[in-house]
């Protein structure tokens, strides 16, 4: 298959199978991206998550825009783009047709309610799946629990937990480095 297409393909896929935002995709990420086609590693795909969700715009856009230029360059990022947009695109425009018929009726808010268990489900796979390569040293389970707690008892925007958390590895990495402390 044309490596575009396969591009496309995937991230439809994606888009097309993934419930409840950019968190929700992770687990699929991990299958089809890093697992069955290794385009990117585990490591890589949590940094393209990491800054896509610093960037303006949709998480899954984002880390399907940097999959898929590093696969095929900017076109492949484009392919891949599209490919997780198209899903939402056709299902909304057809929801948004028939969505104030149905809304208030018990079968549908019963759906939603389901789905959204199985999303809250879907994330806590992802994030003990990811944690294995993300808590590797004392250092950042430190940083984790940090930035965890700052996130619930505080409104400050999720960027400067992001920016502060990288300048954090920068200098823990640099204070190693130099021998100011052990791991």
């Amino acid at each position: 298959m044309n490596i575009h297409l396969d591009l496309f393909v995937t991230f439809c896929k994606i888009g097309g199978l993934t419930f409840g935002g950019g968190y929700a995709m992770l687990p699929m990420l991990q299958r089809e991206v890093v697992e069955s086609r290794k385009w990117a590693t585990e490591s890589e795909i949590m940094d393209y998550y990491a800054v896509g969700q610093c960037l303006p715009g949709l998480i899954a856009v984002n880390t399907a825009i940097f999959t898929g230029n590093k696969v095929k360059g900017p076109m492949g990022g484009i392919c891949a783009a599209l490919g997780v947009v198209f899903p939402s695109l056709v299902v909304i425009t057809v929801i948004a047709a028939f969505l104030n018929n149905f809304a208030e009726l018990a079968i549908v808010q019963s759906a939603f309610a389901g789905i959204r268990v199985c999303v809250l489900v879907l994330i806590a796979n992802a994030i003990i799946k990811l944690r294995k390569g993300s808590l590797v040293d004392w250092y950042t389970c430190v940083l984790f629990a940090a930035v965890f707690l700052l996130s619930i008892l505080t409104d400050v925007s999720p960027i400067l937990y992001v920016v502060a958390s990288a300048l954090a590895g920068v200098f823990i990495q640099w204070r190693t480095a130099r021998g100011g402390a052990a791991s």
